[in-house]
């Protein structure tokens, strides 16, 4: 049957080879089900029930993967937009956690129809490939700036804005071995390094007495405290027109890139031929709106996926065997409870310096290329706002093309998000 289903001999894979490389992908991923919760649970929202939330939008997403697209990618809430939704729009801009979960749910719907009516494909295709990275790199920053606050080592500082922290205090210590530890485990090839890492702090942490220990195994905890609690109405306010946009945006280059890029190592996107990048873009379109009603970030692809590619997988079977994992994963609940934010910190902080891989793609020769792309990269972090860092970026790179009489190089739709937020920003500036 699963031979059948998933075609797995015109893939030229088996069904040993498509579950070794879903096993695979889920160790390289599944940091999120400990990230995620810690992130999110600082505006307020019940961990637990975020803990479920995590696991069940990467098991539905992942699964729609597999069956709608026959692909092998895993999916769950992202790394950068879970850090918007925590430290910006609720944190910074003081909105509530309900109100955060209905703008997923808008950028959701958005995200649906710009994939079904192809508009998806034409943002993507006209948004500068030096800004793209430079977005990346700058979410990056962004989480770096996160993870290095949660372990204590940059603090804030009345005179020099921020400052270092104690080094010698445990949380700092703890969060420094163990990113030596995942650089080290992901250095040697260790399958699930940086899930390995967030796991030894957390029990050397336990074992120090500066932990306690909940358990492993129990009973999946109660979704109910997140579970459909979305403000749709709320999310309408008109201060949330950019919230939105930078959520739509960064899902858009986030999700579709990776798609491609794990796409095209497993050989899935041959030029010219047939291809089911259409349904697997659906798919995670599908995935968002999903995540919003259980009580989490935006879902989305993650580029970890490559690591089970790389171990052979080229159908949904690898997909299937993820989400299955992601299910299993629902009885570790105290598990997750026990993992200290100084554990998650030294995985936030590999996975950001990951991330500024992507400033070597800038096109650093041409000036009009280079400023704006390091411009929305620096105003990431340096404003705690991922949506500055994309306006910045936009309208920097529209004037200094304009300027410069290089008008052909002004894509539609970039100018159309460069004015988009110039109209945030000139009359909705709260």
């Amino acid at each position: 049957m699963l031979q059948s289903y998933f075609k797995l001999d015109a893939h030229g894979t088996s069904v040993r080879t498509e579950i070794l490389a879903g096993i695979t992908t889920f160790l390289t991923m599944s940091y999120i089900i400990f990230v995620n919760p810690e992130i999110l649970g600082g505006t307020g929202m019940d961990k637990s029930a975020v803990f479920v939330a995590t696991c069940l939008a990467a098991a539905l997403g992942t699964l729609i993967m597999a069956f709608v697209a026959n692909w092998p990618i895993g999916m769950a809430p992202g790394m950068g937009l879970n850090a918007f939704f925590a430290f910006t729009v609720v944190g910074a801009m003081g909105y509530s956690w309900q109100q955060a979960l209905g703008a997923v749910f808008i950028s959701g719907a958005i995200f649906v129809i710009l994939t079904v009516t192809g508009i998806r494909k034409w943002l993507v295709e006209g948004i500068p490939h030096s800004l793209r990275s430079a977005i990346a790199a700058g979410i990056g920053l962004f989480l770096a700036i996160i993870a290095l606050g949660s372990a204590g080592i940059v603090v804030a500082n009345p005179a020099t804005k921020v400052g270092l922290g104690n080094l010698t205090a445990a949380p700092a210590l703890f969060a420094i071995l163990g990113f030596f530890i995942i650089a080290a485990l992901d250095t040697l090839k260790v399958r699930g390094a940086i899930l390995i890492g967030i796991l030894v702090i957390t029990i050397l942490s336990m074992l120090t007495g500066y932990n306690q220990f909940h358990g492993v195994f129990s009973a999946p905890p109660s979704l109910a405290p997140t579970f459909l609690q979305l403000d749709i109405m709320g999310a309408l306010h008109t201060g949330f027109v950019h919230v939105i946009l930078v959520f739509v945006l960064v899902e858009v280059f986030d999700a579709t890139g990776t798609m491609i890029g794990v796409a095209k190592r497993a050989g899935l996107v041959p030029e010219g031929k047939p291809n089911r990048l259409g349904r697997a873009l659906l798919s995670d379109s599908v995935a968002i709106v999903a995540g919003s009603f259980l009580g989490t970030s935006s879902t989305t692809a993650y580029i970890e996926s490559a690591s089970g590619v790389q171990a052979g997988g080229r159908t949904g079977l690898t997909a299937l065997t993820i989400g299955i994992l992601f299910l299993l994963s629902l009885f570790l609940a105290p598990l997750a409870g026990s993992v200290p934010a100084y554990a998650t910190a030294p995985a936030l902080l590999y996975v950001a310096g990951l991330m500024l891989r992507e400033l070597i793609d800038i096109e650093w020769s041409d000036v009009t290329e280079a400023a704006p792309a390091a411009l929305a990269a620096i105003i990431m972090p340096f404003t705690y706002s991922i949506a500055n860092g994309l306006a910045f970026g936009f309208i920097s790179y529209v004037v200094l093309k304009a300027i410069t009489g290089k008008f052909k190089d002004i894509h539609m739709a970039t100018l159309l998000v460069a004015v988009l937020f110039v109209i945030k920003y000139g009359f909705f500036p709260g």
